[in-house]
């Protein structure tokens, strides 16, 4: 008959991620001409669990570089856009305590799409994050009783210090 142990440890008890698409614009004093590059950086989040629902608070700087005046001159627009996800995780059942969140950025802020809108600029923001819940579970496993054998340590000749013989009684008088 097998013997089993339960084991309490923390795992990973539920993991998923979303890709999330956000449709932003950004006023400039300047009616633009043609858009040179947006970036994204200074990306921030954290997870907080309410209920089986993961909230994700976050921010990014964007950074939109554009010509105006007949592309004659250019100048860079910089916005912060912050957000809040609400992402469903189902609770599972083998739970024993409450949950530690962690979140990650699989595939960082980048802007896939910008457009011209009178002195807006229209822009459309890509994010992938991937969410694990950290918890409580127990593992079961079969478990040998038995003892390991003992292996027997054998001396080695080597370990055995040979008696010196010839000994010189004025050794000490013979250094000076």
């Amino acid at each position: 008959m097998a013997n089993y142990r339960e084991i309490v440890t923390k795992a990973v008890i539920a993991k998923g991620k979303k890709t999330f698409i956000s449709n932003n614009s950004v006023s400039v004093d300047n009616n633009p001409s043609t858009i040179l590059g947006c970036w994204v950086i200074n990306h921030n989040f954290n997870g907080v669990k309410n209920n089986n629902k993961i909230n994700i608070n976050g921010s990014y700087d964007i950074n939109i570089w554009y010509s105006y005046d007949n592309d004659t001159k250019t100048g860079v627009v910089k916005h912060t856009d912050n957000y809040n996800e609400v992402v469903n995780m189902r609770q599972p059942e083998e739970s024993l305590s409450n949950e530690e969140i962690i979140v990650r950025s699989l595939k960082q802020p980048s802007c896939v799409d910008v457009s011209i809108d009178g002195n807006k600029i229209n822009y459309k923001i890509e994010k992938e994050l991937g969410i694990e819940l950290v918890g409580d579970t127990k593992v079961k496993i079969e478990a040998n009783m038995e003892e390991d054998p003992w292996v027997e340590i054998e001396s080695n000749d080597e370990d055995v210090i040979d008696k010196i013989d010839d000994v010189k009684e004025d050794f000490i008088d013979e250094v000076d």
